[in-house]
């Protein structure tokens, strides 16, 4: 159930509907799945061409969105309910990554704790595997609210 839900997440958005996030990244993005397993998602795209910075080249914002939400599907695939706050996210370009080309991004769960996770996000291009971007993202996982105190009157 929960690599459906980190699924689901990747392809709708949380609630299945998809938000401002989801439908302003994602749409026409053609961003697949390739593989997901616990603690691991693989997808794959195009680089568009709307997502290139002036240089003509991947734009560093979009990749950091990019970690964003998979670092987030990443932490869906241990049936958590939330995929928590991010508190950091370290982005380090290596290479530039154009229009068209073809890449992968992978992330990997680092540490799901209790209240913090920690996933890194490569970036490579599929022809060479050549890592051309790599990230830290950082959440803080939400605990459920304590049970209310039941007061005798």
């Amino acid at each position: 159930m929960e690599l459906e839900r980190a699924k689901k997440y990747l392809e709708k958005g949380v609630d299945g509907n998809g938000g401002m996030f989801e439908n302003f990244m994602m749409q026409g993005l053609g961003l697949l799945l390739d593989s997901i397993e616990r603690g691991r998602v693989l997808c794959s795209m195009k680089v568009p061409v709307r997502l290139l910075n002036p240089g003509n080249t991947f734009h560093g914002g979009a990749t950091t969105s990019l970690v964003d939400l998979i670092g987030s599907a990443v932490i869906l695939t241990y049936g958590l309910t939330s995929t928590g706050v991010s508190v950091e996210i370290t982005l380090s370009l290596l290479d530039a990554a154009f229009a068209n080309e073809e890449i992968e991004i992978e992330g990997r769960a680092l540490r799901i704790g209790k209240t913090v996770a920690v996933v890194n996000v490569e970036f490579r291009k599929k022809s060479t595997a050549k890592i051309f971007a790599q990230a830290r993202h950082t959440k803080y996982l939400h605990l459920p609210p304590p049970p209310p105190v039941q007061t005798k009157m």
